[in-house]
């Protein structure tokens, strides 16, 4: 049984396209959501889960209104519910895709459950990436990375039976980078592009908060420490390639020269079906890739002045403590700000360098201190914002 996070959202939509094509193998225990209720109500009448939580309590109310006795699927809302479903004994695995940082408190608990944790939120291990490995490590929990590039790596390394990799003979992790719809525009062009331009993914179908950060490279950025952590990886062991055809998801190079790398179509029914059957293969619906019709692989290095995002995620790391928290607190608003409007593009770096500057970085001990500093970094962030406003008011 199986409980997927963030039903609705676009890894949600796909986890849930893999598993209706294998309905002997998997049965679907939990879906959760925040709050679109139509399309929770069509994946309830297509996989009757036994639990269907909305995380806002009026779409819970409708939901619950709209929801067919006879489907016997149990309506519940908020964070305990959302608990519920990924402690449950009945779940074996659970699909952590909640975007931002509100998923690190469910994804914790599956791992402290003990279950196997099918991670696409990467945003839980970048702020709390020691509270997460230590606790998959305690529980015996198996984590399984569903982003296209960390499960790509995972594929190139050898894993042993509890889903560890090794990293023996490796000599550098090379994560690709699509480089977004702005990988050639520039500073000049970013300043005045617009959300609809920065939500336009050449390569890929993601959301609005995801396809921002993938423009800024701080997708990538976040990539980067998510692997850190995964993988047990020095940062000066870890390069960013940037390949414009998304087709290589990510490379691994040995002492011994050999580099080996996973290639597919940018599909992510690709990287859910490699965990949903992991350790064996199942079939994703993805159409095979046809490398003559690609009929080329390109490769750049990423542009940090173009693209700050990517070297502050870095720096990031090589801080430690809560200073990864920060940075992805800090983007989180600012990314927010500018898919309203509030900002232009190029302010986001800009924000998340005023955040970093202002707040002292501490151990991230408890998650409770990790949430405090998210919280610290998300005020200052909103009165940079705000700041920002006034000033472009005055001008």
């Amino acid at each position: 049984m199986i409980s997927v996070l963030g039903s609705t959202g676009s890894i949600g939509v796909s986890t849930l396209d893999v598993i209706a094509q294998h309905p002997e193998q998997f049965g679907v225990f939990g879906l959760a959501a925040n709050s679109s209720v139509d399309a929770m109500l069509e994946q309830c009448h297509t996989h009757k889960p036994v639990f269907a939580v909305m995380m806002c309590e009026v779409a819970a109310q409708e939901l619950q209104t709209r929801m067919p006795k006879a489907l016997g699927t149990i309506v519940l809302h908020g964070e305990q519910a959302l608990l519920r479903i990924v402690t449950d004994p009945a779940v074996d695995s659970v699909m952590a895709a909640i975007v931002g940082s509100a998923g690190l408190p469910s994804t914790l608990a599956a791992a402290k459950a003990g279950k196997t944790l099918l991670l696409a939120n990467k945003e839980s291990l970048v702020m709390a990436g020691h509270l997460l490995m230590d606790a998959v490590r305690e529980s015996g929990a198996r984590l399984l990375p569903i982003d296209s590039e960390h499960n790509a790596i995972f594929q190139c390394l050898p894993v042993n039976d509890e889903a560890v990799a090794s990293k023996t003979g490796v000599s550098k992790v090379l994560l690709t980078a699509s480089g977004g719809p702005f990988r050639n525009w520039s500073l000049e062009q970013m300043r005045g592009a617009t959300p609809a331009q920065a939500c336009a993914h050449p390569n890929w179908s993601m959301g609005r908060k995801i396809s921002v950060d993938s423009a800024s490279l701080m997708n990538k950025g976040l990539e980067f420490i998510e692997a850190c952590w995964i993988f047990d990886l020095p940062p000066n062991m870890i390069d960013v390639v940037v390949h414009p055809q998304s087709l290589i998801h990510s490379m691994v190079q040995y002492v011994d020269g050999s580099v080996l790398a996973q290639l597919g179509n940018p599909d992510m029914r690709t990287a859910i079906a490699f965990g949903l059957g992991w350790p064996e293969r199942i079939s994703s619906g993805v159409a095979p890739l046809d490398l003559i019709a690609a009929s080329r692989l390109d490769f750049e290095a990423p542009d940090e002045t173009r693209f700050p995002c990517l070297r502050l995620a870095r720096e990031s790391v090589a801080v430690g403590g809560t200073a990864m928290a920060l940075c992805n607190a800090a983007n989180e608003v600012a990314v927010e700000a500018f898919l309203d409007e509030k900002i232009r593009f190029t302010q986001i770096p800009r924000v998340i360098e005023r955040v970093l500057e202002q707040i002292t970085v501490i151990e991230p001990k408890s998650l409770a201190v990790v949430e405090a500093a998210d919280a610290e970094a998300r005020l200052i962030a909103r009165e940079v914002v705000a700041n920002s406003l006034q000033t472009a008011e005055g001008a």
